[in-house]
């Protein structure tokens, strides 16, 4: 039997974000929304986990708030949490030992700024730097151009667009200071629920979506839940599924079956693509890298070894606490994907010993670990997008609204910024004032 849910004026297809943000300002106007969710809590890819013995939130996706997006401080100010601007050195293992690594980013900005003069409409970032192969004073600038758009944007540099990546590079997000909410991006998915839940509307939790019909006035919606088969009706709908789900073929897997099919999307989508991260949070009895070197290491921020399974780790700084992060991005971390949590500990641990050497009793100074992979989850099939080649203009196509009727937002359909909380939350806000003013028509 199929459980009828009461039809309402929006229906909203997960709680990331994008999908909290939009409902949350829907539901303020005074309409009613239903908000469905596959997973058994909200947040999507920001999964925050804290407890007992833990000296701070532990973010098992998204952590950082890169640049100063308005969108983000707004939300952090609204839900009276502060933002914490990251600290420290940064060093890098060369020959077996740590230096303190220079910024290259000015010689990056000066490689990438020729792609104004490319006479292709579009190259990859790898076929872009080839170009450069034979100026040896560009070497290093190209190997961290190279890690950046790995480990930054997850992305692989042979696909990747680097017209976008140019003009991302070039905007607010990167190099121009980086923050952690305080006590985690939970504490802004809540209090959202709550602007949501407080204005009437509802969320439905462990709601998975399998078919969606638009093609009358109003929007059918139909799926399954732990109780059996459930469906309703909405004026308008909202999707904020991830794109790796969009791109599913109807008889896949976790597909959502559109009737008729999102045609008009499909070239949009095929010029996106779902980057890959694993990353690994460690957890010891202490911060023992602090005392290495006579305290050399005390004041280190992020810790670079390119060779390691995880050639990026970090600290919480400000914060000292006993707490590393091992970050994998882009091709590498889709090989190792799927591998197994034990196989990611060891490849982290091995990583941290690569840094500060065995010697310094990194296994035996371990408490606790914690992984999610990312890729490997049905609900998400990886980390956050980006743009491939040829793929100008496709975050912003996405976005467009189809027949007044069926809205589209998330990270990766926010046309100024992508692969960040802070676009999700742009493109949920954004769809939301596109839905409202298709109503009031």
């Amino acid at each position: 039997m199929t459980l009828r849910l009461p039809d309402c004026d929006v229906v909203v297809l997960g709680a990331g974000a994008a999908g909290l943000m939009a409902a949350a300002r829907l539901a303020a106007t005074g309409l009613s929304v239903t908000v469905l969710e596959a997973r058994a809590r909200i947040g999507g890819r920001i999964w925050t986990h804290s407890g007992a013995g833990l000296a701070g939130p532990v973010e098992l996706g998204a952590e950082f708030i890169h640049g100063h997006g308005a969108t983000t401080f707004d939300l952090l100010r609204s839900a009276g949490v502060a933002a914490v601007e990251t600290t420290g050195d940064r060093w890098t293992l060369r020959d077996g030992r740590l230096t303190p690594r220079e910024s290259l980013f000015d010689e990056v900005h000066r490689v990438m700024a020729q792609v104004d003069e490319l006479a292709e409409e579009d190259l990859s970032v790898e076929e872009f730097l080839t170009r450069y192969a034979q100026d040896r004073s560009l070497e290093a600038a190209r190997t961290y151009a190279r890690m950046m758009v790995e480990g930054f944007d997850a992305a692989d540099p042979a696909r990747a667009s680097v017209r976008a990546i140019a003009q991302e590079w070039s905007g607010d997000g990167v190099g121009s200071g980086q923050f952690r909410p305080q006590t985690g991006y939970a504490a802004l998915m809540a209090h959202l629920l709550s602007a949501l839940e407080a204005a009437g509307s509802r969320l439905k939790l462990q709601s998975t979506v399998q078919w969606v019909d638009w093609s009358g006035a109003n929007v059918d919606v139909g799926g399954i839940s732990p109780v059996g088969p459930f469906r309703l009706a909405a004026r308008r709908l909202l999707v904020t599924l991830p794109i790796s789900i969009l791109q599913l073929a109807e008889s896949d897997p976790g597909a959502v079956r559109f009737t008729p099919p999102l045609t008009e999307k499909q070239s949009a989508l095929s010029g996106l693509i779902m980057g890959a991260v694993l990353k690994v949070i460690l957890h010891f009895r202490s911060a023992f890298w602090e005392e290495l070197d006579d305290g050399r290491y005390r004041d280190g921020g992020f810790f670079h070894a390119p060779a390691a399974p995880f050639p990026t780790l970090w600290s919480t700084l400000p914060l000292h606490a006993p707490v590393l992060i091992a970050w994998l991005g882009g091709p590498r971390a889709q090989r190792l994907a799927f591998s197994g949590d034990s196989t990611l500990f060891e490849h982290a641990l091995t990583s941290v010993e690569a840094v500060f050497g065995s010697a310094s009793g990194v296994r035996r100074e371990l408490t606790a670990a914690y992984v999610h992979d990312w890729q490997s989850d049905p609900h998400a099939r990886g980390a956050y997008s980006y743009v491939a080649v040829g793929g100008s203009g496709a975050a912003a196509a996405l976005s467009e609204p189809l027949r007044d009727r069926l809205f589209i937002a998330g990270e990766a359909a926010n046309p100024d910024e992508m692969g960040t909380v802070d676009a999700a939350l742009q493109s949920g806000a954004r769809a939301a004032e596109r839905m409202l003013a298709t109503l009031h028509r």
